[in-house]
Order: structure tokens, then C-alpha cells, then sequence
């Protein structure tokens, strides 16, 4: 198997292929995806275009006084640096990969996390000034590489780093493809509340002892031809045996690449997040799901997502 992500692990044979129907994909979106490109290939991370409301600089260092795994390292990057003193929670965004690797990721404009830009951009906007600090976390290597598990082992130093410099502080994960599963596998750590699997890779013996006491959302589109979206049903059935708080929905007419309703899997990622970290009210359609047994709760239908002014 050389999923996720097809044969290379990229998104951009979709990408290819929804160029051709732009009708049906935001254009700011597509545009968003390609600046990330060009700013990675003219300048490295640190050459960042800013947009109005970011930064001229990029913090995409390590943490200081962090011990690197290997050489090379793990980084936690912050593209939006918030007041320490003003951090009320963190969101920690991982990207998708391969399932072996031996790649290094720094420097390289890969899609998979390039895809997670927009939606890392998407939570600062709506509540960086509430507290929620957004970090992304690049990988060692671009692959799971079972048995090593490289991606497991950044997250859990990610986390132990951003538990140092935030003890009080609560940490939501939110994943697509391999990261989704990445995000599932270290949801045991002590500062993680809650878990957010997008299009997440899983095998039919994922473990779901970890996700004892969290709240879990995981979305899978039925145009999916990546990953599997039964085996993250099927994943979400066993959860719901050790959590109360898991709901699945399928956000019917997309696929991996999560473009063609890039504003709803947005939306609702931004939603549960912020009402699990305590910034927002819930929302009222994933507290239905969450209440709702198996498998009503676990196969429900996205339905457009709009700014409602009960939640804001």
C-alpha cells in the first residue's frame, strides 16, 4: 500500500484535476494554495509573502532549550506569533504524508502541507484574537514508516514542547490524511482535549485505547479515493466504546484534497475546535452528533456550513 496520497503521497493529481472545474472549487482557495508554493520556492520559510493580517517575519524554529530527535530535526512552526501571556489554548495542525518516506520535509513545498495552510490560517482569523494560538508541526520525514513511526515521534516531542512553554493550557490536534492518524495516535497525551481527523489514513486495526476521555470529530469525504472512509467509521464505532464524545461526518461531493467544499470541512473544524478549547458556545449539529449513538451519530451529513450568530 502507498497510501495516503497515491503513489507519491501528493494531492496534486486532484488539484490537476479540479484546475479544469473551477466553478466548483473557491478560487482564493487554489490561490492561497499557490502563493504557499511560490513562497517556499523563492524563499524558504522564512520568505514568506505576508498577507494584510500576518506577519512580515515567520517563526519556524524550534523551541527554545528543545532537544532535537535527529538530524534533521522536528520544528513547530508559528506563523502568527501570539503574546505568551495571551495564550489561552493552542491548536496543533499536522500535515498529511506517506506511508514510507525516507524524504526530509524542511524546505520542500509539499501538498499535503500546504493544504493545511488555509485551514491553520482559517482558525487565527476567527480566534487568534480569543486566545487560540495555531502552531504547525513539521515532520522529520515525510513518511509513517511503521515500525519507527517518525511522525508519532514529532508529535508527542510537539506536544511535550508546547506543554513546557504552556502548562496551563489546552491543546486540540487537528489532522488530515496521515496526520489525522497521527493525531489519533498521540491523543494520550496529558495536554490533548480533543482530536480533529480530516480524511484520516487508518487501518482496520487502528488501537482506540488512547482516545479514552476526548473528544473526537473525524469528517471523510464520499468522493474519497485516497483513504478509506468505512475504516474511519469503523475506527469511530470502536472509539465510541471508550469516549462518549466522537460524531463522523461525511461531507458528501469532496474528496481527499477537500477542495470542492473547502469552507464547510473548514468551518467545521474551526467550530468544534474552538467550543472543545472553551473559546466558543457549542455547536448545536456536532452536540447532536456527539448524543446520537452509533452508527446514527457517526454517519451524519454535512450540510453547508454557514456563520451562525449563536456561535460567533
Amino acid at each position: 500500500m502507498d497510501e495516503p496520497g497515491g503513489k507519491d503521497g501528493r494531492l496534486g493529481d486532484e488539484l490537476v484535476h479540479v484546475r479544469h472545474h473551477t466553478s466548483i472549487v473557491p478560487t482564493v482557495l487554489l490561490a492561497e494554495v499557490g502563493l504557499e508554493i511560490l513562497n517556499l520556492q523563492l524563499g524558504g520559510l522564512h520568505g514568506v509573502v505576508p498577507s494584510s493580517d500576518e506577519p512580515t517575519g515567520l517563526s519556524a524554529t524550534e523551541p527554545e532549550g528543545a532537544t532535537p530527535l535527529t538530524d534533521p530535526a522536528p520544528w513547530i512552526e508559528d506563523r502568527w506569533p501570539t503574546d505568551p501571556a495571551k495564550v489561552r489554548s493552542i491548536v496543533l495542525v499536522l500535515h498529511g504524508g506517506q506511508a514510507r518516506s525516507p524524504t526530509t520535509v524542511r524546505r520542500r513545498p509539499q501538498l499535503g502541507y500546504l493544504r493545511m495552510v488555509p485551514f491553520a490560517r482559517f482558525l487565527h482569523r476567527h480566534d487568534g484574537e480569543h486566545g487560540m494560538s495555531v502552531r504547525i508541526l513539521r515532520y522529520r520525514y515525510r513518511g509513517w514508516d511503521e515500525p519507527t513511526l517518525h511522525p508519532v515521534q514529532d508529535a508527542r516531542w510537539a506536544l511535550t514542547q508546547l506543554r513546557d512553554q504552556h502548562p496551563d493550557t489546552s491543546i486540540a490536534l487537528l489532522g488530515h490524511s496521515m496526520g489525522g492518524r497521527v493525531a489519533l495516535r498521540v491523543a494520550d497525551h496529558p495536554a490533548v482535549r480533543a482530536v480533529c481527523a480530516l480524511a484520516p489514513w487508518t487501518l482496520d486495526d487502528e488501537p482506540v485505547r488512547q482516545l479514552s476521555g476526548r473528544s473526537v470529530l473525524i469528517a471523510h469525504g464520499d468522493r474519497e479515493r485516497r483513504t478509506d472512509p468505512q475504516l474511519s467509521y469503523l475506527l469511530a464505532v470502536r472509539a465510541k466504546q471508550v469516549t462518549s464524545r466522537v460524531c463522523r461526518f461525511d461531507v458528501l461531493g469532496d474528496g481527499h484534497a477537500m477542495l470542492r467544499r473547502a469552507h464547510d470541512w473548514s468551518e467545521l473544524a474551526a467550530r468544534f475546535v474552538a467550543a472543545e478549547l472553551g473559546l466558543r458556545n457549542p455547536d448545536p449539529l456536532i452536540e447532536d452528533a456527539m448524543h446520537r449513538p452509533a452508527p446514527e451519530g457517526l454517519r451524519v451529513p454535512l450540510p453547508t456550513m454557514t456563520q451562525a450568530r449563536w456561535w460567533r
